[in-house]
């Protein structure tokens, strides 16, 4: 499976005036893309370590983790230094690079994690022992010029969720593997009214992950979405029209009034049982148990393709751990991310999170994460599509006129509009 994009292409998506500025802020101990080191593992593990992150969600997980390694570890004290996600986005590299945050710290999958690495401010993990410990078709978002330079460590899968009740009694106890079935299941699922797709039109944020399912087996190349970004592929191009002709059938099939309805109505009709599946991902999943959905659920992403499709499914990787080359307490910072690295470990932080990891081996126990697991070995997966793009404008752009189309839009004319706003943005 080869789903990373062309490096060369992210960088000049950067632009001209940020690769300056990285070039002027290179990182401690860096050149600035240069070469990078390992971090250095045979000092003492001793010191205090900073944990960096924007993930506030998960630190409570985080400090059942840090208590359990430094019951281990006496010498060592981890505190966590929690921003906000759009701060962490515009102030993190500064602030990692002067060495005084982030022994240890993720960046977003896609252009931070590019920024970063260029920037000097990972550490060269290839050769690191616990590397062996993940999937190794789950971490290639860490990836840069076939260095490991971080971890991908939380896995989601931005899919539909399936009621798993309600598709076996219309004869889907698995996910359709060709368009056609799809239809066929969709137009069951309504003879019995109920509304076959719950699906968030009105927040682009969470409408925008059924793109992944409908563009993974339509795009010619697996940088198509980076590709419409660079202006060497089109919205008016026959494959993404096909794919916008694909979310107009798709329009009987899901709620009335889907382009305006936000995620928390969806939510509800998933759990109530007036829609068969919620077209959001799997990290709704604990959400929508929250308000009471007791039914097995599985995944049930739109196959766009009669016959031999590359991709049966999608997944994304939320966060990516890495050491920081200007941390002057490496030892300690690489020995607890190879803590994490323990499956047994990673297993203490899926179950409190309810959200999967790209640890191999784990054996979770929570029912959710132990029924979706078998979706983690798939060699056919795609890294998600949509997080390809760097500039918000025009992924907005290209994900309205999908949304557009649901609501009534011819597509051709959806593609033009999206068209336009790309080419604004060259």
């Amino acid at each position: 499976m080869n789903t990373r994009f062309n490096r060369r292409m992210m960088l000049g998506m950067l632009g001209a005036s940020s690769a300056a500025a990285l070039a002027a802020c290179s990182g401690p101990g860096s050149t600035g893309g240069g070469e990078t080191k390992a971090p250095d593992t045979d000092g003492a593990i001793e010191g205090e370590v900073s944990f960096a992150h924007w993930r506030a969600e998960d630190q409570e997980a985080f400090d059942e983790l840090i208590a359990t390694f430094t019951s281990e570890h006496s010498d060592v004290t981890i505190g966590q230094d929690i921003t906000p996600s759009n701060d962490y986005q515009t102030q993190a590299l500064n602030r990692l690079q002067s060495g005084s945050v982030g022994d240890i710290f993720p960046t977003f999958r896609g252009a931070q994690f590019t920024q970063f690495v260029d920037a000097g401010v990972y550490t060269d993990l290839t050769d690191q022992d616990f590397v062996s410990n993940y999937e190794a078709g789950l971490i290639e978002a860490g990836q840069s010029d076939g260095a490991q330079m971080g971890l991908p460590y939380q896995v989601v899968l931005p899919m539909p969720v399936g009621n798993l009740d309600i598709l076996s009694d219309v004869g889907y106890e698995e996910a359709p593997t060709t368009w056609d079935d799809f239809l066929d299941m969709c137009d069951k699922i309504k003879s019995k009214n109920i509304t076959p797709m719950a699906w968030p039109g009105g927040d682009v944020g969470n409408a925008g992950q059924l793109y992944n399912s409908m563009i993974m087996n339509l795009q010619p190349e697996d940088d198509a979405s980076a590709q419409l970004e660079a202006g060497t592929m089109k919205c008016t191009d026959d494959w993404f029209l096909e794919m916008l002709e694909k979310y107009a059938e798709l329009r009987p099939y899901f709620q009335s009034n889907a382009t305006g309805t936000s995620v928390e109505p969806i939510q509800q009709m998933f759990v109530d049982g007036d829609a068969a599946m919620l077209a959001t991902g799997s990290y709704h999943i604990a959400a929508v148990r929250a308000l009471g959905a007791e039914f097995p659920m599985g995944m049930y992403p739109p196959i766009t393709s009669n016959s031999d499709p590359k991709h049966s499914g999608t997944y994304n990787a939320t966060f990516i751990l890495g050491i920081n080359a200007a941390s002057n307490v490496q030892p300690a910072a690489t020995e607890f991310l190879r803590f994490l690295s323990d499956p047994a470990n990673a297993q203490v932080y899926a179950d409190a999170t309810v959200q999967h990891v790209s640890v191999a081996g784990v054996e979770y126990e929570n029912a959710d994460l132990k029924d979706l697991s078998p979706w983690l070995e798939r060699e056919d997966l795609m890294l998600a599509a949509r997080f390809q793009f760097n500039d918000l404008d025009i992924r907005n752009a290209v994900e309205g006129a999908c949304i557009e189309v649901v609501g009534g839009a011819e597509p051709a004319a959806a593609a033009e509009k999206a068209q336009g706003v790309i080419d604004e943005r060259l």
